[in-house]
């Protein structure tokens, strides 16, 4: 990573570790350095929603909904029960130009039914906080870099997920981005919505995804965009690269 991107996760891995609680004050009343106490899971997760111009809010909000039904659906807590830690942690972001992000639903653990159903109504409840600004995949890739830097979570796998209506309009290009991260050990997967461009999702193998099994799953239009983020959950979740392997050679 270039010095900038080194220097701004350096940034956010102390506001994760001060927001997490992980600054000890003694009985003393002065302050000790970080202690960061990690706790395994089988992923971190990054979910970077597209906001851009082509977003409308209407649009917005199909995407918002099908991520929280997601989360409340069964299979989807099934797939998380079925890792080696049995629990994941997730985290949401928007995403429109090369320098327009905004994380809107910090870390949180996932490992039961209810803190599945806390993260559905954060997802839920958070509102929409960038309007435009251009499509920078790119972008999206090199900020969900930064916020897995600063997880508090440990995690075997790191894997952001993408889903957009546009291919790369502003921005240097996704696939560089893209070979940085994969070079750190991340993969990336794509969720491309078919409604603006139809081979969105060629686009998206081409110059987006990466890393060890990764895939991709489109939706036609926002209308199918629950049905597809459910399977592509589900799929990305399980420790089974089968799962992956099937939809990547789609």
């Amino acid at each position: 990573m270039s010095i900038f991107w080194r220097l701004m996760a350096t940034i956010l891995s102390v506001a994760a570790l001060i927001l997490a609680g992980s600054w000890i004050q003694p009985a003393s009343g002065q302050i000790r350095g970080p202690v960061r106490v990690e706790t395994a899971v089988d992923l971190n997760l990054v979910l970077a929603v597209d906001a851009s111009g082509s977003v409308d809010n209407s649009r917005f909000q199909l995407q918002k909904e099908g991520y929280a039904a997601a989360f409340r659906n069964p299979r989807v807590l099934a797939a998380i029960r079925a890792g080696d830690q049995r629990a994941i942690a997730v985290s949401m972001v928007q995403w429109t130009g090369p320098t327009l992000h905004v994380v809107t639903v910090p870390w949180t653990l996932v490992s039961d039914q209810r803190s599945a159903a806390t993260l559905a109504t954060a997802i839920a409840l958070a509102p929409r906080r960038i309007f435009g600004g251009g499509t920078s995949l790119s972008g999206a890739i090199d900020y969900g870099v930064i916020v897995l830097t600063a997880s508090p979570y440990r995690a075997t796998r790191r894997i952001i997920d993408i889903s957009g209506d546009g291919s790369n309009n502003n921005g240097r290009s996704p696939a560089q981005a893209r070979d940085e991260a994969v070079k750190m050990g991340i993969r990336i997967n794509g969720l491309p919505i078919l409604t603006l461009e139809p081979e969105l999702d060629q686009y998206y193998r081409q110059f987006v995804i990466g890393g060890p099994g990764a895939f991709v799953i489109a939706a036609r239009n926002y209308d199918q965009f629950a049905d597809a983020i459910l399977r592509k959950l589900i799929a990305e979740i399980s420790q089974d690269d089968s799962r992956a392997r099937k939809f990547a050679l789609k």
